[in-house]
């Protein structure tokens, strides 16, 4: 019995973490158990490469493992590397950045989790494009901001516009170029307008550029090129091939740079030692990466036209990183069950659209082509199967 002189209230999770799930992890889990049990899986799924970090990455982790003590870090990284990441941007961008406006993080996940700490108040307002990568709007609602999705199809290029900002009253905006899950890109133009207008304005700008690189029409300007009141997120993991490290970095305004230390030191000490001395020696593979994105692009060739052929023809541009978006209305109404059925039934595994748009994504996919061509050709091949056989 309770020593407590009243009946004690039932404890619960707290109402801040009843966000939805993200649906391609338990994609992932559920593929990992078929592939456990025997079973061929053809994983369209996972936004990562299928290639290791590169080799010069792994040759400093292996030095580091055996010369460094590996403690903890400035909770905004070792200067090494802000510095490496500030020449980053002079040598692929032009840009002038000051290695002390550079925060390192444990990948852009906590990136974003600090920039929304540290930029918006519960109750802001912040505008994303729906669809859209469904972390910002979870971790967002988590917090206490006020999400308002911008509806973003086909007529806006899956982007967001001036028109909507100008019109949205919004407290901060987050911007995807390359966009996850679609793939497209704001033209540079457009991007420089938006940047622009919310510096001149008032809206925090957290422009998500962890898909610069990996482009196939154009290149992706960065919002610091017009406007520096915003916050930059990017990462090591897509473009440089390192997800596992769990390493990304920061680009930050003035303004934010010590709020958002005080921050980085109390909720996460310091971003991963190991990684952090590896990713140094990342800028020093620019042709290794730039190797994969050759690859990336004859990935999206093959399945843009296997796709087509098989009928599926409502597609997202796909201007940037690897994945294709698809409207497959004419095949399902429940994405949902329709990607469980097809990885049951035929080993391909694809990302269900509810976890990126929670009004249309009902009808709507996400298939990955950052494995190798081997993977896309089967899937494609099960995929026809599937289709003929339901």
């Amino acid at each position: 019995m309770s020593d407590l002189p009243f009946p004690a209230a039932p404890l619960h999770p707290s109402a801040r973490s009843g966000v939805a799930p993200f649906h391609v992890m338990r994609v992932l889990a559920a593929a990992a158990r078929r592939r456990e049990s025997g079973l061929p899986v053809f994983d369209l799924t996972a936004g990562q490469p299928a290639t290791p970090a590169p080799a010069p990455v792994l040759a400093a982790a292996h030095r580091a493992l055996d010369t460094h003590v590996l403690g903890y870090t400035e909770a905004t990284g070792i200067a090494p590397l802000r510095e490496a990441v500030a020449g980053h941007y002079a040598t692929r961008y032009g840009l002038t950045v000051d290695p002390d406006r550079v925060v390192i993080t444990t990948g852009s996940s906590g990136g974003f989790l600090l920039s929304f700490l540290t930029a918006f108040d519960a109750g802001d307002r912040v505008g994303l494009a729906r669809p859209g990568y469904p972390a910002y709007r979870n971790i967002l609602q988590a917090l206490g901001c006020e999400v308002v999705e911008l509806e973003c199809g086909p007529a806006t290029g899956y982007q967001p516009t001036l028109d909507m900002v100008r019109s949205a009253d919004l407290a901060g905006l987050v911007l995807a170029s390359p966009a996850n899950p679609t793939g497209t890109m704001v033209p540079p133009a457009e991007l420089a307008a938006i940047s622009d207008h919310c510096g001149r304005n008032g809206i925090r700008l957290i422009s998500d550029e962890i898909y610069h690189g990996i482009c196939y029409s154009g290149e992706a300007a960065s919002s610091w090129a017009t406007d520096r009141s915003g916050i930059v997120v990017n990462s090591f993991s897509k473009y440089f091939s390192m997800t596992g490290w769990r390493i990304g970095w920061l680009l930050l305004p003035d303004d934010l740079v010590d709020p958002l230390d005080a921050l980085a030191g109390n909720m996460s000490i310091c971003p991963p030692a190991p990684s952090q001395y590896a990713a140094v020696h990342a800028f020093d593979a620019y042709e290794e990466c730039d190797a994969h994105v050759d690859r990336y692009a004859g990935n999206r060739a093959l399945l843009l036209d296997g796709l087509r052929a098989l009928g599926i023809t409502d597609l997202a541009p796909a201007d940037g990183a690897f994945y294709v978006y698809a409207d497959v209305a004419h095949l399902t109404d429940d994405s949902q069950a329709w990607t469980r059925r097809l990885l049951d039934t035929a080993g391909v595994a694809m990302a269900p659209g509810i976890d990126f748009d929670v009004v249309e994504g009902h009808h709507t996919v996400r298939m990955s082509f950052a494995g190798t061509g081997d993977t896309i050709a089967a899937g494609l091949d099960a995929l026809d199967g599937f289709l003929r056989s339901s």
